[in-house]
């Protein structure tokens, strides 16, 4: 069994703190390893609360209280609770607050992805279901704002969450020993910064829905403040991703823009695949590529099987034969991470490719995929000026079968059983910026990425992770094409 922690941060709690432990599950109690109440520093009486409860509780609840000796703000408080956790050596984290607003009733839910290896990370969600956070109190200008933010962080971030701001989490230890969680601000933007971190480290989210309950507690929180340093943040983590940045901040440091995409596709993909244990991984890629990347994914201990993209005129079948001699995940054989880079364009049938790979995933496999975006302004202008026409490489590579936007290679990864754990847009588009394009466009490209990435993107970096099984079956040349443009 899991050794499951919880964290109450607890501010001026004295009247819901006991009300909160009471509703624990009392068939829940005897899972749990360890309570610690974080008194930040209240005004009232919520550490005396805290002691008479562990008085009373005796052994029936592992329960211990700290009184901070200054206000270390809702983040600093938390990183309180995070270091006992690592320090007690648990395997989950649960982050629970005094004031009553989130439901204890949930606490064997939230826990049961991660005790299942499902997710490094589990949030309780208010806006899964439609309007359920306005039926349970929360004011509509609260959730107007938590909507919007929401929109806004997911879009510069690559996320997909339904909610960032929800308070209701649980963490795995060991995702948390792996980021950088101390450096996050001390304020209420500890929760941003700590989605950020996840995200940057591959690690990743599933979300459960949680009931909204608002009642008589003081909220602390400066909404215009707030909503001001999240913006900030999230502007800053995908300034400095896209080598704009102009300062550094606790999930990515400032990087120059790299002036070739296999330098900056091969960064990321290695960057992507940091944390994964040595396993099986099969390459799709040019060789350059496979030089590169696969040579240092083996230098990692990966086993790797390259697939030359240039070398292969019929894709499918050379993947046929690559799963076919690596085996079923059944019988211990099978793929623990695919590589895709400019596979997907070179395929007659990209859904039966993606499908194929699909079958041969181990369980907690990972695809990732790199596309060119014809959806970038430099294509969009050719066909507009009527002179669209392939060339010898980047988006409109003359070798290419098929063109993609973002929505196209996600729908062909939904019809091959697939969900997107990530997604970042590239900016730069051939291994050297084409002779009309300067370092200005190329900065230019990165500035607007930041508002419409659908027209800056030259390319896009996707994680896929299999979300159900798919029959594949054999379509028309081009597999009815659900995903070109």
């Amino acid at each position: 069994m899991k050794k499951i922690g919880i964290v109450v941060v607890a501010y001026n709690a004295a009247a819901t703190l006991a009300q909160v432990l009471d509703r624990i599950p009392r068939e829940f109690v005897p899972r749990i390893s360890g309570i610690l109440v974080c008194d930040n520093y209240s005004e009232d009486a919520t550490y005396l609360v805290g002691l008479g409860y562990q008085q009373l509780a005796g052994r029936d609840l592992p329960l211990t209280v700290l009184r901070q000796d200054r206000n270390l703000g809702y983040g600093g408080n938390q990183k309180t609770g995070y270091r006992w956790a690592i320090e007690q050596d648990f395997d989950i984290a649960v982050l629970l607050h005094g004031d009553g607003q989130y439901a204890p009733e949930l606490l064997p839910e939230i826990v049961a992805p991660l005790e299942g290896g499902e997710a490094d990370a589990v949030f309780g969600s208010r806006m899964m279901v439609p309007r359920d956070a306005l039926k349970g109190g929360m004011p509509m200008y609260k959730y107007i704002g938590n909507r919007v933010l929401t929109a806004f962080e997911n879009r510069l971030a690559g996320t997909g969450l339904s909610e960032w701001h929800s308070g209701y989490r649980a963490y795995s230890v060991d995702a948390l020993r792996a980021i950088p969680f101390e450096d996050n601000s001390d304020d209420y933007d500890f929760d941003t910064g700590i989605i950020l971190q996840l995200h940057e480290a591959g690690k990743h989210i599933v979300e459960i829905p949680i009931p909204t309950f608002y009642g008589d507690e003081i909220s602390y929180v400066n909404g215009m403040r707030y909503a001001k340093d999240i913006a900030r943040q999230v502007v800053r983590y995908r300034a400095n991703k896209l080598g704009i940045g102009l300062e550094p901040t606790s999930v990515v440091k400032p990087e120059s823009v790299h002036e070739g995409t296999a330098h900056q596709v091969g960064t990321r993909v290695l960057q992507w695949m940091d944390g994964r244990p040595p396993g099986s991984v099969l390459c799709l890629a040019d060789r350059a590529a496979i030089q590169g990347v696969g040579a240092e994914l083996a230098g990692r201990g990966h086993a790797v099987t390259a697939i030359d993209i240039d070398e292969h005129a019929d894709l499918l079948a050379a993947v046929e034969k690559a799963v076919a001699e690596a085996g079923t995940p059944d019988a211990g054989g099978g793929f623990d991470a695919a590589l895709l880079v400019g596979a997907l364009e070179r395929s007659a049938d990209p859904v039966r490719l993606l499908a194929l790979l699909r079958g041969a995933a181990r369980p907690g496999g990972t695809v990732l995929v790199v596309t060119g975006n014809v959806g970038h302004w430099y294509p969009r202008t050719k066909v507009a000026l009527g002179r669209f026409e392939y060339e010898d490489g980047g988006i409109l590579d003359r070798r290419n079968l098929r063109l993609f936007t973002r929505s196209g290679v996600e729908g062909a990864a939904a019809a091959a059983g697939y969900g997107v754990r990530r997604r970042e847009p590239l900016v730069i588009t051939g291994a050297e910026p084409p002779p009309r394009r300067s370092r200005v466009s190329a900065r230019a490209d990165a500035l607007g990425v930041l508002v419409a990435p659908g027209l800056f993107a030259a390319r896009w970096l996707l994680e896929l992770s299999p979300v159900q099984p798919v029959a594949v079956e054999a379509g028309p040349a081009g597999g009815g094409d659900p995903a070109a443009t």
